[in-house]
């Protein structure tokens, strides 16, 4: 069962709720970067069920003034962490999430094209919590076997890619630690 889900580009162990807000890979295409970032709304609130809406299209932008300024944003990513550990995938893994937006790694364009985008669910001022980063060096391995090019040096946060624009995953990622529970996956 994993091994079919897993071709038809879902994980086994996330709860899938498909987002409209993808599209095709270009051809040939190799998957070769992970890029981290974080969203929490309204802004440094967590635990609703917003940040799905979101990626759903589904969000009502009148329920928060903060939402307004997302009235016609269409974005998602492929998996999102929320605060428990709990994994949700919005777009399987063999296509383009609209995570990373205007955007370069290694001298490459349109990092879109070429990554997974996981979410956390959180925000640049408070640190992630244990569970995330448990759930995040799971599938980390998970993504790297299946996607061998994604080496360590291949995982990036949103702010690496983008950083005229974007400061997250933020100083509150804990990228040492990361690093440790994924090699500790590892072996």
């Amino acid at each position: 069962m994993a091994n079919r889900q897993l071709k038809s580009g879902l994980l086994a162990n996330a709860h899938f709720l498909s987002s409209p807000h993808f599209d095709e890979r270009p051809p040939e295409c190799n998957i070769d970067l992970l890029v981290i970032h974080c969203i929490s709304l309204p802004p440094e609130q967590y635990g609703g069920d917003y940040v799905e809406d979101f990626f759903l299209g589904k969000l009502d932008c009148h329920l928060h003034p903060y939402f307004q300024q997302l009235e016609s944003v269409r974005v998602s990513a492929h998996l999102y962490i929320k605060r428990d550990g709990q994994l949700l995938q919005f777009v399987p893994l063999d296509k383009r999430a609209w995570h990373a937006g205007l955007s370069a790694f290694a001298g490459q364009s349109r990092c879109n094209d070429f990554s997974i985008g996981i979410e956390l669910e959180g925000d640049v001022n408070h640190p992630y919590t244990l569970a995330q980063y448990q759930c995040l060096a799971a599938v980390t391995v998970q993504l790297q076997q299946r996607y061998p090019l994604i080496t360590q040096d291949r995982i990036t946060g949103h702010s690496d890619i983008a950083p005229d624009r974007k400061d997250d995953p933020g100083p509150h990622f804990d990228w040492q630690h990361y690093f440790a529970c994924l090699n500790s996956k590892d072996n």
